[in-house]
């Protein structure tokens, strides 16, 4: 317990110093491929978000599905990662997590609020060309923050959608 502590102290230190050397990119294109990163402590309904993102007009099998979960034994069909997939370095590793941040995404939904080691990491070194994220996490991140809670998923995915028409995204 105590070692995770000064692992999860250490390695946001190590972060959020790498956050100064994050440069902004625009990329022009639609949105076609979408990568969601879930937070399962916080938020358990994987499905209405899934719904909800295919409703807007993005095809199914164009959404990749990444969930954060602490717990040893998680029922989902979608790949999982925890703490243990990240090292003292602040990298990740298991299969899931770096297949996941290694794949180009159009746009990558980072959907948590409380601000994880490992949730950062993954955000961070995603490379996923726009980057969508809460307005309450680290504003360093994400290329769009949408001001709204986790439980408010459908008010979520109509601003990002709103948002998205006005940038000439979709």
């Amino acid at each position: 317990m105590f070692l995770s502590f000064i692992k999860d102290f250490s390695v946001k230190r190590i972060l959020k110093n790498s956050l100064h050397n994050v440069k902004g990119k625009t990329v022009a294109g639609t949105v076609k491929t979408v990568g969601l990163l879930l937070d399962l402590n916080c938020f358990f309904e994987i499905q209405k978000i899934l719904d909800a993102l295919t409703s807007q007009g993005v095809l199914k099998e164009n959404i990749s599905v990444l969930i954060f979960s602490n717990k040893k034994s998680v029922s989902t069909s979608h790949p999982t990662f925890g703490s243990k997939n990240l090292n003292w370095n602040g990298e990740l590793n298991g299969a899931a997590a770096t297949s996941f941040i290694n794949k180009e995404f159009d746009l990558l939904i980072s959907y948590y609020e409380q601000e994880r080691p490992t949730l950062l990491a993954a955000t961070l070194f995603s490379k996923a060309h726009f980057k969508v994220g809460f307005a309450n996490s680290n504003k360093h991140l994400n290329d769009l923050t949408i001001n709204t809670k986790t439980e408010n998923y459908l008010v979520f995915i109509q601003e990002l959608f709103r948002y998205l028409k006005i940038l000439n995204k979709i």
